[in-house]
C-alpha cells in the first residue's frame, strides 16, 4: 500500500492492494469511471476553466464536449458584450416579443447546442466567447494522468474505492474510506480556494466550439 500514484496503472494497482481482494481487476476500471463521474458533478476547481470561441452565425451553436457548466458567455465586441443568460421559456419570450435579427444579448441552453437572442444578423460576424467549467479528463490507457491526479492522488483512491461498495457489502472499511475521501474533497476546495485569492487570473486554454 505504499505504492506511489502517479498513472492510471499505478492507480489500478493501489484499488487493488487496498481492497486485498483477486477477483475485481476486471471491475476497477469502472470504479474509477464511477469516481470521475461524481468529481464531475461535486468539484469546480480553477484547473477546469476553460475557454472556447466561435463565431456566431446562427442562433444555435453546439455546447463544447467537455462542457459542464458555464461561467460567462461574452461577445467580443467594442466594448465587450457579456450575455445575460435566461430560461427557454424567457428565451421562447424573448423570441416571440420581437423576431428581428440583430446583435445577441440574451442566451439559453436547448440540450446540447446554446441559443442565442436575437439572432445574429447576417451582415455582422460575432466572436463568441464561452468561459465555462470543463469536464476532468478521465483516465485511460492512453489518457495516464489528469491535473486531478496529480493534485491529488488520495481523492482518486479513495473514491474509487468508494465505488466498490457493492461489491464490499459488508466491509467496515467503507466507512473509514468515506471519511477520508470527504477530507480529502474539502483539501482540495481549501487548496484552490487559497489559490483563487492569491493570484488576480485564471491561465485558461482556448478551444473552439459550434
Amino acid at each position: 500500500m505504499n505504492m506511489a500514484i502517479t498513472s492510471y496503472s499505478t492507480l489500478q494497482a493501489s484499488i487493488g492492494d487496498w481492497l486485498i481482494r483477486t477477483d475485481l481487476t476486471a471491475v476497477i476500471p469502472d470504479f474509477i469511471t464511477l469516481a470521475e463521474a461524481q468529481f464531475n458533478r461535486n468539484i469546480r476547481h480553477r484547473k477546469m476553466v476553460e475557454r472556447a470561441t466561435a463565431t456566431l452565425d446562427s442562433e444555435y451553436s453546439v455546447v463544447p464536449g467537455d462542457w459542464l457548466e458555464s461561467i460567462r458567455f461574452q461577445i467580443n465586441t467594442n466594448p465587450i458584450t457579456v450575455m445575460e443568460f435566461v430560461s427557454p421559456d424567457q428565451a421562447a419570450m424573448l423570441k416571440g416579443a420581437n423576431s428581428a435579427s440583430g446583435k445577441p444579448i440574451y442566451y439559453t441552453q436547448i440540450g446540447q447546442q446554446f441559443q442565442v437572442i436575437p439572432a445574429p444578423d447576417s451582415e455582422s460576424a460575432y466572436t463568441g466567447e464561452l468561459t465555462y467549467y470543463a469536464k476532468i479528463p478521465a483516465l485511460t490507457v492512453s489518457n495516464t494522468s489528469n491535473w486531478l491526479l496529480v493534485e491529488a492522488p488520495d481523492l482518486y483512491l479513495y473514491g474509487s474505492l468508494l465505488q466498490a461498495a457493492p461489491y464490499l457489502q459488508d466491509d467496515q472499511r467503507i466507512t473509514v474510506w468515506g471519511a477520508l475521501y470527504d477530507r480529502a474533497m474539502s483539501d482540495l476546495k481549501v487548496s484552490d480556494e487559497r489559490s483563487r485569492m492569491a493570484t488576480s487570473a485564471l491561465r485558461m486554454r482556448a478551444r473552439s466550439f459550434g
